[in-house]
């Protein structure tokens, strides 16, 4: 998670998750709810210091860890934009 918090402003880069402003993490998945909804696979996550094993999706400006076979969220990784630019 280094590169999210690279390239937050300080006031998020320290908030839980970084990168999210209060309100935008309120909307977001939870950890263990299974992701139904429309969403964007992450290809390559090792070109952005993620597990190249591992599969992301991303919604909106949340990017997620998920398991593959039941799309449950394994893990939030946080804005998306600050990660992929």
């Amino acid at each position: 998670m280094a590169p999210v918090r690279a390239n937050c402003p300080p006031g998020l880069a320290k908030k839980n998750p970084p990168c999210v402003p209060p309100g935008l993490a309120k909307q977001r998945y939870r950890v263990g709810e299974r992701i139904d909804g429309p969403y964007s696979i992450l290809r390559y996550p090792d070109r952005y210091g993620l597990d190249p094993h591992g599969t992301y999706y991303r919604i909106g400006d949340h990017l997620y860890r998920v398991d593959r076979e039941t799309r449950k969220v394994l893990d939030f990784i946080g804005a998306a934009a600050a990660l992929l630019n």
